[in-house]
C-alpha cells in the first residue's frame, strides 16, 4: 500500500510539472477560506449599516464563530427587496471570489434569526459599486433555512472585488441576522477593468449566436467601459463557439466576438492597479475556420505608465492554422515592459474573431493554478476539481504526448528497480527499514504537542475537535446546493527509501555522527528537549545537556507582583495558556543592572505575559518551569529577555519584553523603501540601510543562540519585534496569534508547520538544525525586502509548496526560489539563495552571515 501511495504522489509529481496552459485562476481550486472564519480578515475590516446593539455589532459576523450575541443583525426590520441593510467586508486587496457561506444566529439555542435570501454589492475601489447577478441575470441568492447549518453558494460568474456587501432580503417584515465567509484567492492579474467594443450577433445557419460579454459589471452601450467580465471569469470557451460548459444559456455564451464588417481591428484597453513590469499577455482564441472564425492575424500593444501613451508599440503576428479547428491560448511577450494600462488592437485574420480569456503576467502575477477547460456534463453534475483535459497548441500536442509516455515508462522501470532493490536489502539485513512516513510520524510526534495551535471556536473543544479545523481546507465545488465543506485530507509527500539515504549522504545518515551547521544535531536523531509552550509553540529547541546544565540553577529573574501589571490586550492563545499585551509599573526596580529601559523610571513599559492556565496537566506545567529557567539565561541584545516571573499563586506567569512598534511584519507592511514610499506622501519610509540594519541584528541574535546549540525552528517577521531606531529582537510566540494562522499548515492528526518557511529537509524528513533556522533566515531577509507584502511563495497552494520541496530532494533545478525582491541588490539575494542551498553543509553559517552583512550594505 505504500508504495501504491508512492507511485501515485510521483505519477501526481509529473502531471502537476507537465501542465501545458497556465492561467491567474482557475474558479474550481480558487477556492479558499478568505479570513472571516479564521481572523486574516480583521475587525476594522467588517462593517455594517446598522446593529440592534454593540453585541451584534458587524464584528460578529464571521461564520461559525458565537462570539457576542452570535451574529451580526440589523437594527431594524428589514423590508422586503431593501439595500438599506447590509454587512460589508473589506480584504484590502483584490480578490477573486467563487463562493460565498451565510449562517444565522443560533448562540448555543438562544437564537433564531437567519436570512433566508440575500443579495450581494461588490466594489473595487470603493465608490463604484455593482449588484452581481447569476448568469440568467437573477440577483437573489437562497440562503439559510435554519439559524445553524452553513449554506455554501457558487458565484456563477465569480467576481472580482476589494469590498463586499451581504444585504439580507425578505419576503415580509421579521428579524434577520448573519454570519458570512467568503471564498477565493487574491487576483494576481492587478486587471480593474478593460474597455472594448461590445460583442455582436452572429447568424450561422438560422442559429442567432449572441457574442456579447453578458457578465460584464460595467457600463454597456455601444461599447464597454470600466468593467470586467467573461474575459476574465477563469473560464476559457470550447473549441465549437455554438456550445458552452454553462447550461441554459444561448449560443456563443462563451466567447466575445467581433466581425471584420464592423470594424477594421478591434481596441482594447485594459486598466491596472498600479505600474507594472508586463512579461506575456494569453489570448484565448476561437479557430473554427470552417466557419470564418480565426485567432487574430496580428496585435499591436501600446503602454501607458504616466498620463500618455508611448510611442513605440510591440507588435506580434501569431502563426495562422488552418489544420486545427481547436480553440487555444496564443502568448503574446510583452518584453518587461512598464504600464498601469495597455491598449492593444487585434487584427482580423477573417470574418469574425472570438475571445474568451485575456490575462497577463507581470511582476507580481506568477501563475497559481492551472486553467482547465471544463467540458459539460448532465444537469446538476459534479465538475471534478482536476480536469486532466487541457487545451494545447496542436503543434505541441504530439511532442508533449511522447514525452509524456517516454517519462511515464522511464519512471515505472525506476519504481520497479526501486521496489526490487528494497526487497533485496530487506532480504540480506533480515530487518525491514523505517519508510519516510514512519520516520516522520515519530518525528512529528513531538511537534504535534508542541506545534498546536487551537482554531477552534470552542475553546473547551477537545484536541481531536481541534485538530479537525485548518485554515487552509479549501472548498470545492460540489454542485449549487451543499451545506458544509468538504475536507480535503493532506498528507505529506511519501517518496522513495533512496531519499532517506540521499539525506544521510548530505549529513542527516541516522548512523552518523550528529550533523548540521555548527554541530549541531536536529531532534530527531539526538536526546533533543523541545518544550511545550502555553501557546502552542515551542520556546526553542535544546539539546539535553545544554538543558541539564542550565536548569539546574534557580530562576534567574525575580517575582514580580501580578498587581503591577495592566492589561492591555490579548496578543494570542493557545491549547495550554495565553500571551498578553500589558504595561507593567516599577519593572526597573526588579531587574538586574545590566539592563538598561527607554523609559523613564516613573513611566510603565510594554510587557508580554505568558499565562498558563490553571488546569493545565502537569507536562505543560514541568515545561513551563523549564522555559523559564532556559529564558532567564537568555541574554542577548537581539533575543527577548525574560523580567521577571508570577509563581506564588496560579496562574504561573512568565513576563518578557515587548517592543513598542510590534512585530516586524506588521511593521513593514505599513511601510515603503525610501523616496518611493515619501512620494505617496501617506506611506511611511524605510530605507535600505535601515532594512540592512533590522536583518544585521535578526542575523545577530540567531549567531547567539547557535552558539548554544539552540534551534529555534520558527525564524520569521512575525517572531521579530522592533523597539526604537529599528531595534529587532528575536521572540516565539508569533504562532499563537490568529493573524498569522495562514502562515501554518496542519498536518492532520500530526502538527501545525510554517512550511513557508521551512527547509526542504524539516519538511521531508522533520530534522531541524541551524542550517534549517539558516534557510527560515533566508526567507525571512526576503520578506523585509519586500516589505511583508506577500507571503512567500503566494502564488503557490500549500500543497504546492511541500511539492516543491521535493523537487529541491531530487535536485534536477525544476525547484522554484522565492524571486529577488525589487530594489535588492545582486548580493542581497546571493545571500539569499545561499541559505536555500540544498546541501546543508554548503549553507553558511549564522557567524559568516553576521560578519558579512556586518561588513556594509550587501
Amino acid at each position: 500500500m505504500v508504495h501504491l501511495q508512492k507511485i501515485c504522489f510521483l505519477l501526481m509529481t509529473l502531471l502537476f510539472l507537465s501542465g501545458a496552459v497556465m492561467s491567474q485562476v482557475n474558479p474550481s481550486v480558487c477556492r479558499y477560506p478568505l479570513g472571516m472564519t479564521g481572523g486574516q480578515i480583521e475587525d476594522e475590516d467588517i462593517y455594517a449599516s446598522s446593529q440592534w446593539s454593540e453585541s451584534t455589532a458587524a464584528r460578529y459576523g464571521r461564520l461559525e464563530s458565537e462570539d457576542g450575541d452570535g451574529a451580526w443583525c440589523p437594527d431594524s426590520s428589514v423590508e422586503p427587496d431593501s439595500a438599506k441593510e447590509f454587512l460589508q467586508v473589506d480584504l484590502r486587496s483584490l480578490h477573486f471570489i467563487t463562493l460565498v457561506g451565510t449562517q444565522g444566529r443560533h448562540a448555543g439555542g438562544i437564537g433564531n434569526e437567519f436570512a433566508q435570501m440575500y443579495k450581494i454589492r461588490y466594489s473595487r475601489d470603493g465608490s463604484r459599486w455593482v449588484s452581481w447577478r447569476n448568469r440568467h441575470g437573477r440577483q437573489v441568492i437562497e440562503g439559510n433555512k435554519n439559524a445553524y447549518d452553513i449554506v455554501l453558494k457558487d458565484l456563477e460568474p465569480p467576481i472580482i472585488a476589494r469590498f463586499v456587501r451581504f444585504m439580507p432580503v425578505t419576503d415580509h417584515s421579521s428579524n434577520v441576522c448573519m454570519r458570512v465567509e467568503l471564498y477565493g484567492c487574491e487576483w494576481l492579474d492587478g486587471l480593474v477593468s478593460y474597455n472594448a467594443p461590445a460583442g455582436q450577433q452572429l447568424t450561422l445557419h438560422g442559429l442567432r449566436v449572441y457574442l456579447n460579454d453578458s457578465v460584464y459589471d460595467g457600463a454597456v452601450g455601444y461599447s464597454m467601459t470600466e468593467g470586467l467580465g467573461q474575459l476574465t471569469d477563469g473560464m476559457s470557451g470550447l473549441d465549437d463557439f455554438t456550445h458552452s460548459h454553462v447550461y441554459n444559456v444561448w449560443p456563443g455564451y462563451d466567447y466575445v466576438g467581433w466581425t471584420n464588417e464592423s470594424f477594421q481591428h478591434v481596441e482594447i484597453i485594459f486598466e491596472f492597479d498600479r505600474v507594472r513590469n508586463f512579461t506575456t499577455m494569453k489570448v484565448h482564441c476561437n479557430n473554427m475556420f470552417t466557419k470564418r472564425v480565426k485567432t487574430f492575424r496580428q496585435v499591436v500593444c501600446y503602454f501607458r505608465s504616466m498620463v500618455d501613451w508611448e510611442p513605440t508599440p510591440i507588435s506580434f503576428s501569431p502563426v495562422m492554422d488552418d489544420v486545427n479547428p481547436s480553440a487555444r491560448f496564443i502568448t503574446v511577450a510583452l518584453y518587461n515592459r512598464m504600464a498601469s494600462a495597455i491598449k492593444c488592437q487585434y487584427y482580423f485574420a477573417d470574418a469574425w474573431m472570438m475571445f474568451s480569456e485575456i490575462t497577463f503576467q507581470s511582476d507580481t502575477a506568477m501563475y497559481n493554478t492551472t486553467l482547465v477547460p471544463r467540458k459539460p456534463g448532465p444537469p446538476g453534475s459534479v465538475q471534478p476539481a482536476d480536469d486532466p483535459t487541457h487545451k494545447v497548441d496542436d503543434s505541441n500536442t504530439r511532442i508533449l504526448i511522447g514525452c509524456l509516455v517516454a517519462i511515464i515508462a522511464i519512471l515505472l522501470a525506476i519504481i520497479v528497480i526501486m521496489l526490487w532493490r528494497q526487497v533485496w536489502q530487506k532480504m540480506l539485513e533480515k530487518a525491514s527499514r523505517r519508510m519516510l512516513d514512519d520516520e516522520l510520524t515519530a518525528s512529528l510526534s513531538v511537534q504535534s504537542e508542541t506545534f498546536t495551535y487551537n482554531h477552534s471556536n470552542n475553546p473547551s473543544a477537545s484536541p481531536s475537535e481541534q485538530e479537525c479545523s485548518s485554515t487552509y481546507e479549501r472548498i470545492f465545488p460540489l454542485g449549487p446546493d451543499y451545506q458544509e465543506p468538504s475536507r480535503l485530507i493532506r498528507k505529506l509527500p511519501e517518496l522513495s527509501q533512496s531519499m532517506e539515504e540521499a539525506a544521510g549522504a548530505s549529513g542527516g545518515s541516522k548512523s552518523a555522527q550528529p550533523s548540521g551547521q555548527d554541530g549541531v544535531p536536529h531532534y530527531a536523531e539526538a536526546d533533543v528537549v523541545n518544550l511545550q509552550g502555553v501557546t502552542g509553540s515551542n520556546t526553542y529547541s535544546v539539546p539535553a545537556l545544554t538543558m541539564d546544565l542550565l536548569s539546574g540553577k534557580d530562576v534567574a529573574v525575580g517575582e514580580f507582583p501580578r498587581k503591577l501589571l495592566t492589561f492591555k490586550e490579548k496578543l494570542g492563545e493557545g491549547q495550554f495558556g495565553e500571551v498578553h499585551l500589558c504595561e507593567a509599573e516599577g519593572m526597573q526596580d526588579f531587574m538586574d543592572q545590566d539592563f538598561s529601559f527607554d523609559v523613564s523610571e516613573d513611566q510603565p513599559i510594554l510587557v508580554a505575559v505568558k499565562m498558563l492556565r490553571e488546569d493545565a496537566n502537569k507536562s505543560a506545567r514541568n515545561d513551563f518551569l523549564k522555559e523559564i529557567k532556559i529564558m532567564s539565561r537568555l541574554k542577548d541584545p537581539n533575543i527577548i529577555r525574560l523580567l521577571g516571573v508570577c509563581m506564588c499563586s496560579d496562574p504561573l506567569c512568565m513576563i518578557t519584553e515587548y517592543m513598542e512598534n510590534g512585530d516586524l511584519n506588521q511593521f513593514l507592511s505599513r511601510r515603503g523603501l525610501g523616496d518611493r514610499a515619501a512620494a505617496s506622501g501617506d506611506t511611511p519610509a524605510v530605507s535600505y540601510s535601515n532594512l540592512h540594519h533590522m536583518a544585521t541584528q535578526i542575523a545577530s541574535g540567531m549567531k547567539y543562540l547557535s552558539s548554544l546549540k539552540f534551534v529555534h525552528r520558527d525564524l520569521a517577521t512575525r517572531n521579530c519585534l522592533v523597539g526604537k531606531n529599528y531595534t529587532i529582537k528575536i521572540a516565539d510566540f508569533g504562532m499563537s496569534r490568529n493573524l498569522y494562522s495562514g502562515d501554518y499548515y496542519r498536518i492532520q492528526g500530526r502538527a501545525v508547520l510554517p512550511i513557508r518557511w521551512m527547509s526542504w529537509e524539516s519538511i521531508l524528513l522533520g530534522k531541524f538544525t541551524t542550517a534549517s533556522d539558516v534557510w527560515a533566515f533566508g526567507v525571512t531577509l526576503w520578506e523585509t525586502l519586500t516589505f511583508c507584502k506577500e507571503q512567500p511563495y503566494s502564488q503557490l497552494s500549500d500543497e504546492q509548496v511541500i511539492e516543491n520541496t521535493g523537487e529541491f530532494f531530487r535536485d534536477q533545478r525544476r525547484q522554484i526560489y522565492l524571486p529577488q525582491p525589487e530594489e535588492c541588490p545582486d548580493s542581497m539575494y546571493a545571500l539569499m539563495l545561499s541559505c536555500w542551498h540544498r546541501s546543508v553543509k554548503e549553507r553558511p553559517s549564522f557567524h559568516q552571515i553576521h560578519r558579512t552583512l556586518l561588513e556594509g550594505p550587501v
